[in-house]
């Protein structure tokens, strides 16, 4: 199982076929992958509209539309080895296609959780195949502008997502949300079938499989994110559901490690990670997760739920001002990664978004989009100066070797760890805001000379109504400002938090040594 798949070192016959169309179809899948996690996020309370749900019901249905992704993709690099790119790939694209065009007349909730688990699923083989495919597709010429389009992608779709999703409901119909998939999910598959070979499955591979191995993993790792995506909501601890979820995802992983240890071929060994730089440069990815939730989810979840703006306003401002410098950076940090250290690139990357974070700590409750300008130009650069050098090292530090093994835990970053950043950031915006709400109502409660003053103003203004409702919505209009600073200090304390995210990525890197020369360094 070591040798189980390796990356090539010159082109091959196949790479110099039809590779333009290999990149096309490395660039399809993760966005659809990307749209996808942002159209739960901002557009879940249009979809509750559309199919009818209740809260309850509609944050399952972003759970299980979303932890179906991990059972899938950490095994999608051995699939890929063993059974070949195409078959991995091409049926799965088509039903994936099938189920986002009869999801939107799913009425019955069981069957439209159904559908959701299924084609979540299978949207989780998507992202995992593109690295397969640049390595085994492309000439080694190409590997670093390729990967530079992979993190091109994941920025761009979370900055122009809110735009695009709100976009379609109020203009095209949200159904749209679902059926673009229907043709860019074929698409995807007609390049990769015309851009890719046609090999036999490694029998000798399929024969030796670990498929314990991959279950356990698997379906531990979505019981992990069920509990952590679930936990904000259900009050973490204070529920049995996230605690039986919690356990029994652990305990599916303990069963996995010990599988490792046990098994003749074991699929993805914990040693196939343990070399130093690898370890640092994982644990600099999960502070860049971190660090990047100051343009996930910090800057539009503060101009929708304090600023009351729609995801279409919003999404105007993270368009022009994040995506345009990403779209400018992209070929500049791929010039950059072919010419010096990756760790340089790397280390302004981190530095943008903690200079994007101090700009943030400065936050009051009357900014507006415009206001954000410099932070999203700050966030834009700092995706692709981050994400891109993180990957490249990564591998280049890495034994080629050993990339299936390597390729299962990136993926436990790439989807557990994104959770659970965007989890752990809306629990300290929650807990923030009821801190910092009491904070401040205490003060008002002490009856000071300027708060009296103030409901005295409002109860004067609105006393046309009545004297007896003036009081009463004088208290309310003060609740509702207390309530908007409280939410606008917690979240000068999370831009305070990504700072300190960003800065310990940036310690960690310095212990980091400089990648062996190769395709991925420089």
């Amino acid at each position: 199982m070591a040798n189980i798949v390796s990356m090539p070192a010159h082109p091959t016959s196949v790479a110099m076929h039809r590779p333009l169309l290999a990149v096309f179809a490395v660039l399809l899948g993760p966005f659809m992958v990307g749209f996808h996690s942002r159209m739960f996020g901002i557009g879940l309370v249009d979809l509750k509209g559309a199919f009818g749900l209740s809260y309850d019901e509609g944050a399952w249905l972003s759970t299980l539309a979303t932890a179906p992704q991990i059972i899938l993709a950490p095994a999608v690099a051995w699939f890929a080895a063993a059974y070949g790119i195409r078959r991995v790939i091409v049926g799965p694209a088509l039903i994936y296609a099938f189920i986002s065009a009869i999801i939107p007349f799913a009425r019955d909730y069981h069957f439209l959780i159904g559908l959701h688990i299924v084609h979540g699923a299978l949207l989780g083989l998507f992202i995992p195949a593109t690295l397969m495919i640049i390595f085994q597709t492309l000439p080694s010429k190409w590997w670093m502008s390729a990967i530079g389009f992979y993190a091109f992608r994941a920025a761009f779709t979370t900055n122009s997502g809110p735009g695009l999703i709100d976009f379609y409901v109020q203009h095209l119909g949200w159904q749209l949300l679902y059926w673009q998939d229907v043709v860019l999910a074929p698409l995807m598959a007609l390049l990769i079938l015309k851009g890719t070979s046609s090999r036999e499955p490694n029998r000798e591979l399929i024969r030796s499989a670990d498929w314990g191995g991959m279950i356990l993993f698997g379906s531990g790792l979505a019981m992990l994110f069920v509990a952590v995506d679930q936990g904000n909501r259900l009050d973490w601890f204070e529920n049995g559901i996230v605690v039986s979820t919690l356990l029994g995802g652990f305990a599916l992983m303990i069963a996995f490690f010990l599988n490792e240890v046990l098994v003749a071929h074991p699929w993805a060994s914990i040693s196939a990670i343990s070399a130093r730089n690898v370890i640092l440069l994982l644990v600099v990815s999960l502070f860049y997760l971190m660090s990047a939730s100051s343009n996930t989810a910090l800057v539009p979840n503060f101009l929708i739920n304090v600023m009351q703006l729609r995801p279409e306003q919003v999404g105007s401002t993270l368009v022009i001002w994040a995506c345009a410098p990403l779209i400018v950076m992209t070929p500049v940090a791929v010039w950059a990664m072919h010419r010096i250290d990756g760790r340089l690139v790397l280390f302004a990357g981190l530095c943008c978004f903690a200079g994007a974070a101090l700009i943030g700590t400065g936050l009051t409750s009357d900014w507006s989009g415009e206001n954000f300008r410099t932070m999203l130009v700050l966030q834009g650069t700092g995706h692709i100066l981050t994400f891109l050098p993180v990957i490249a090292v990564a591998i280049a530090h890495g034994d080629p070797k050993r990339a299936v093994a390597v390729a299962a835990y990136i993926q436990v970053i790439r989807v557990l760890g994104t959770q659970t950043a965007q989890a752990l950031m809306t629990t300290f915006i929650r807990k923030g805001e009821q801190f910092h709400s009491y904070a401040v109502g205490l003060n008002l409660q002490r009856g000071s000379e300027i708060s009296a003053d103030a409901i005295s103003a409002i109860a004067r203004a609105v006393a046309s109504s009545g004297q007896s409702l003036a009081a009463s919505r004088a208290t309310a209009v003060v609740a509702q400002h207390v309530q908007k600073q409280a939410n606008t200090l917690a979240y000068i304390d999370a831009f305070w938090l990504t700072f300190y995210c960003a800065m310990a990525g940036l310690i960690l890197l310095a212990f980091v040594t400089k990648a062996p020369k190769g395709p991925l360094s420089a």
